[in-house]
């Protein structure tokens, strides 16, 4: 990490991005802001001014300016859908999923999250903060600037709280942001297998207040799935969640649709992942309870599952954000510029809707928009530049790092 503190950005070839302060839906999600031969001036490491031409650089040192060679500029990446803190990795699962061996089958078989679980509870603090840190080290050189963070992988008091304890310390001691989201409601332990309802007692009444007490989770996320949590567990526990200040985002229509977009937006939810089983009801649902859609395209990828009808959500006024999905089984990537290139390539997204699912609606979806998502004044000065001239270079070129430099909170990277 560098430590140098940059006060102007000049020689920009293209500014793009989206502006406002909440999330953009319908024809609005591809209009973006496009600036040619501009600059930007930061201040405390919020933007202070941006504009075209050459500006008045009085005060400002040399070493504080940063020269983007007529390069492209963007905001810095956001990924509002990640599950950062876990132990081990699950390569042994990969010759499963080529065979055909659905993934609910591997989670019964003990497979799946079980095993991230026991790999988790068996890690120290020290070595989850190591890992995750290492891997935020990858994602800040791959332009992700801010990202959240679910548990899920402790299943039980201690290593839920485990999780998110290195969460808040990454957000403290890692130049990223980190956004915590519990989870634990990702799959029943198997300590739990024949006692469902104890578990679901432990949740609502133990650890929501536990993660409550500490502040330790903004949102509450629940996998709403056949085999996992059904309508009406998830619903339990994203209203209990409510009530200790905790805000719902919900894993939903993954597999199959059973209810929980629909629930989405019953609970004004602000956020529903995943989306791609999702039926008509469903998307009918997320416009009335004003939900952001984030989309997994990578996890598409990766398990070979259809991709999520990200044109239909955008045609019905659904903001739609695009995330990776990173975690040790369905998503093991947390590259948002190869997400990217698969939300242009197979959800047919123009390069302007994609900018904004990656920026602007992806920090709406961690509640974050008033402050990151964009490049204006008054924001944060998270920025890329990209070692491209223009957006559509950046679908245009896949499988490669386009990343020239990355400033957070106004510090170069």
């Amino acid at each position: 990490m560098n430590d140098q503190r940059i006060c102007a950005v000049i020689n920009i070839g293209i500014l793009a991005t989206p502006k406002g302060l909440k999330a953009k839906a319908g024809t609005q999600q591809g209009e973006i802001l496009s600036l040619k031969n501009a600059y930007l001036l930061i201040e405390d490491g919020f933007i202070k001014e941006l504009g075209t031409g050459t500006p008045d650089l009085t005060g400002i040192k040399a070493d504080q300016i940063l020269d983007a060679g007529g390069r492209l500029v963007t905001p810095g990446l956001v990924d509002a859908h990640t599950h950062l803190v876990f132990g081990g990795w699950r390569a042994h699962e990969l010759q499963q999923k080529l065979a055909g061996v659905p993934y609910l089958d591997i989670l019964a078989a003990g497979g799946g999250i079980l095993n991230t679980v026991g790999q988790t509870r068996k890690a120290t603090e020290n070595e989850l903060f190591n890992k995750a840190a290492k891997a935020l080290d990858g994602m800040i050189a791959l332009g992700t600037t801010t990202v959240e963070a679910k548990s899920g992988y402790g299943l039980d008091l201690e290593n839920e709280l485990k999780q998110l304890r290195v969460a808040k310390q990454l957000d403290e001691r890692h130049l990223v942001d980190v956004v915590s989201t519990l989870m634990v409601a990702h799959a029943v332990p198997s300590e739990y297998k024949h006692n469902r309802n104890a578990f679901l007692d432990l949740i609502l009444n133990t650890i929501i207040p536990a993660v409550a007490q500490e502040n330790l989770a903004a949102f509450c996320d629940v996998f709403c799935e056949t085999g996992v949590f059904d309508v009406a567990e998830s619903k339990a526990i994203l209203l209990c969640a409510q009530a200790h200040g905790m805000r719902s985002k919900i894993h939903a229509d993954e597999i199959d649709a059973i209810g929980g977009s629909e629930l989405a937006g019953e609970l004004k939810a602000i956020s529903a992942e995943h989306l791609i089983a999702l039926q008509d009801s469903g998307i009918a649902s997320l416009k009335t309870g004003g939900t952001i859609a984030c989309l997994l395209p990578a996890t598409s990828f990766y398990l070979g599952k259809p991709y999520a009808r990200a044109q239909n959500l955008i045609a019905a006024g659904v903001p739609v954000a695009i995330a990776s999905d990173f975690n040790p089984g369905s998503c093991p990537s947390y590259s948002l510029q190869f997400c990217m290139n698969l939300a242009a390539y197979n959800y047919r997204m123009s390069s302007e809707q994609v900018l904004t699912s990656v920026t602007l609606n992806a920090a709406a979806a961690i509640d974050k928009a008033k402050i990151i998502g964009s490049l204006e004044a008054g924001k944060l000065a998270d920025l890329v530049i990209w070692d491209a001239e223009t957006l559509d270079f950046l679908f245009y070129r896949f499988g490669s790092n386009l990343v020239k430099s990355v400033v957070k909170r106004g510090i170069l990277v």
